[in-house]
């Protein structure tokens, strides 16, 4: 058994040293997400609601939570930057005034739902529970001989400050990498007085900053693709868009969460994490400015199907009175689709820049000259 046990010990290892950290700067508090500064929501007021759900080819109704401004109200910017976006209520309008008149119509089907894959068999862990388990005799080498290196980064992760998130990101990608040098994490780490809570925590705000930053750079580099055809191209943008809603939604119910066990703001502050980033003013904005010009970017895409489809008979042939109805009908449908997605963007960024603003009346003028 020891001469086993003495095959499976390694030398000791010594961590390499953490990442230093950015200098701390005094930054104002952010005024615009209450819940960055004051208390949790009090007990029995529930949590805003998530996304509204898909219906298909039907209209799309507001979050509950979202209420647009009445006419005559000065129009209230949100967001900073080199962009400002305003709210535009013609959008909530011109969408209704469209449903009203029960104009719109499903376009394109559903696909069938994808199976779900097949589970894998169990392993066989008979090997694994027993004394003499290759693995477990590797994890009390791994507690025998590198002793010393956990207890090194126990400390440093109790001792950690951080100014920034990006701090947390740095010393949670060096902590990774340091735990993967011992044969079974969670095994090993038991056997130590491992502060297991705060570094759950730093990875788990590690994981949706960068969530939330990687998908603001998919959304904000994303280019439409004229040489795909119309439906694989709106359907592109339509589906990047549900994806981002769907995250952001997410993140701010857990953000703004009434309990104060599960609320992000509580659990990050009681871990000295950076809570700054997590503010409506933050990396949530840019995420609604690149929905803005996505959403900018489809009634484009649609203007110009509609005017391919209304467009001059290059052929000079005879089109019948049937072929005519079916251009009209695919136009009609395609200036719902833009319009019903320009609302959709407009209820969860909560307004529009001036060159969304300026896609948006195109699209408004083609409703109108199909009805001159």
């Amino acid at each position: 058994m020891e001469e086993r046990l003495a095959s499976h010990k390694r030398a000791p290892r010594k961590p390499k040293p953490p990442p230093r950290r950015t200098k701390p700067t005094v930054a104002a508090a952010p005024t615009s997400s209450p819940s960055l500064t004051g208390p949790p929501r009090p007990p029995g007021i529930p949590p805003p609601p998530g996304p509204p759900p898909r219906l298909p080819g039907g209209p799309v109704p507001p979050p509950p939570s979202m209420k647009m401004p009445g006419k005559g109200r000065p129009p209230v910017a949100v967001g900073g930057g080199g962009e400002r976006m305003r709210r535009a209520p013609e959008i909530v309008e011109f969408y209704q005034s469209l449903t009203r008149r029960g104009e719109a119509r499903q376009a394109g089907s559903r696909g069938p739902k994808a199976s779900g894959g097949s589970t894998a068999p169990k392993s066989d862990l008979i090997g694994e529970i027993t004394k003499n388990s290759p693995h477990l005799l590797a994890v009390q080498a791994d507690v025998e001989t590198q002793g010393d290196f956990v207890r090194t980064l126990v400390a440093e992760v109790r001792e950690a400050t951080f100014a920034s998130i990006e701090d947390v990101v740095a010393f949670v990608t060096w902590l990774d990498e340091e735990l993967s040098f011992l044969v079974d994490e969670q095994a090993v780490l038991k056997h130590f007085d491992w502060p297991e809570k705060r570094a759950d925590t730093l990875r788990d705000a590690a994981a949706r900053y960068q969530g939330l930053l990687q998908l603001e750079k998919q959304i904000s580099s994303f280019v439409d693709d004229r040489a795909l055809h119309r439906d694989a191209a709106l359907g592109k943008m339509y589906s990047l868009f549900e994806k981002t809603e769907k995250s952001v939604h997410k993140f701010l119910q857990d953000r703004d969460a009434a309990d104060t066990k599960n609320n992000l703001i509580s659990r990050y502050k009681e871990q000295d994490i950076p809570v700054g980033w997590m503010s409506d003013a933050g990396l949530i904005v840019k995420v609604k400015l690149a929905c803005v010009n996505l959403a900018k970017q489809y009634m484009t895409r649609v203007v110009s199907e509609i005017d391919g489809l209304r467009g001059i008979n290059k052929d000079h042939t005879r089109e019948t009175a049937l072929f005519k109805r079916l251009k009209e009908q695919n136009s009609e449908v395609l200036l719902h689709q833009g319009v019903r997605f320009a609302f959709r963007v407009h209820q969860f960024t909560g307004g529009f820049t001036a060159q969304s603003l300026g896609a948006f009346d195109e699209l408004k003028r083609r409703h109108n000259d199909g009805t001159t």
